[in-house]
């Protein structure tokens, strides 16, 4: 009976990483259609599917969150992507991903959902440049970095209100975020 409960248990949370996986695709393709309206910007994006990695941070394992970051920049890039996107994409995902999950470790009453998705919008486009910087073999692409930051940070702090919108309203994640975050206590115990 253990063995079935835990098979149920794994079953429900590859569906759940599928599910954010799909919308994270969904709303990087959907992203690429919208026109940025700042000339002084271009290529800029808002990054519109972190808001599923902030979901994921909050509900699943660092390993699952791994996965579903690799799942979901491989399938954009499969679906709409160049291999020049996919390593941007790659460079600033990864180095926003890891950079959240440390301020994150920080805990609530230090920085807010609001903080972490901030951070991670200005690491993305860090991460972003110093893929372009290495590939152009100069760091003047870094140049380019007060710009994006000011726009990764609007952006972050968007998103993070629309992730705290999601966890205050949406019953199923603030079940699932409540007890992602009970884990660890009962394993100490």
């Amino acid at each position: 009976m253990n063995n079935s409960f835990e098979h149920s248990n794994r079953t429900h949370r590859n569906i759940y990483i599928a599910l954010l996986v799909a919308q994270g695709v969904i709303i990087g393709i959907l992203e690429r259609m919208i026109p940025f309206p700042f000339a002084f910007a271009p290529g800029a994006k808002l990054g519109l599917a972190n808001l599923i990695t902030i979901v994921a941070i909050f509900t699943l394992s660092f390993r699952d969150v791994i996965t579903l970051t690799w799942l979901r920049l491989i399938l954009t890039a499969l679906v709409g992507g160049t291999l020049s996107t996919f390593i941007y994409s790659f460079g600033g995902a990864f180095l926003s991903l890891f950079s959240m999950i440390l301020v994150k470790q920080l805990g609530p009453k230090r920085v807010s959902i609001i903080g972490i998705s901030a951070t991670g919008g200005v690491m993305h486009n860090v991460g972003q440049l110093l893929v372009a910087s290495f590939i152009a073999q100069t760091w003047t692409v870094m140049l380019y970095l007060p710009i994006l930051s000011i726009i990764g940070l609007a952006a972050g702090i968007a998103l993070g209100i629309a992730a705290n919108y999601l966890f205050t309203h949406v019953t199923i994640l603030s079940y699932l975020r409540f007890n992602h975050e009970q884990v660890p206590s009962k394993k100490k115990e």
